[in-house]
């Protein structure tokens, strides 16, 4: 099936591309909660994250942890949240969510203005935290 998101994993989208391997994908939600907040995608399509075989979900899961460890190191947090909820897109997607407060977790409230050059940014020091783990 054909999402917005193996359209950015082809590059057909434009996007802020923090790093890939072979079967994931990881880039910044251009509507975030907070600065920094990620998306973790297998490139096979999968529509929903529990129909995934349980080894390739770990694998997704060994893969977004290294992309949170690489949010920490750039992006001024307490911890990294993650969520799944996966009704916007019919993608298997995780969030992972920079968190200073309980609230940053809320997709209910409003998003912060972040402009495109201060997008890009956050993409390169993240990426390049994560060429370092």
């Amino acid at each position: 099936m054909e999402t917005i998101f193996t359209r950015i994993i082809k590059g057909e989208i434009p996007c802020y591309k923090i790093a890939e391997d072979e079967r994931f994908f990881a880039f910044l939600d251009i509507n975030p909660l907070v600065q920094g907040h990620t998306l973790v995608v297998p490139k096979k399509h999968s529509a929903y994250i529990f129909d995934m075989e349980d080894q390739e979900l770990a694998d997704m899961m060994v893969f977004a942890k290294k992309v949170a460890k690489a949010i920490e190191k750039t992006v001024p947090c307490l911890r990294i949240g993650v969520a799944v909820i996966g009704l916007e897109v019919p993608h298997t997607h995780i969030h992972l969510v920079p968190l200073n407060e309980e609230n940053d977790l809320n997709f209910r409230k409003q998003r912060p203005q972040i402009s495109k050059e201060e997008m890009q940014k956050i993409a390169e020091r993240i990426s390049a935290a994560y060429s370092n783990i």
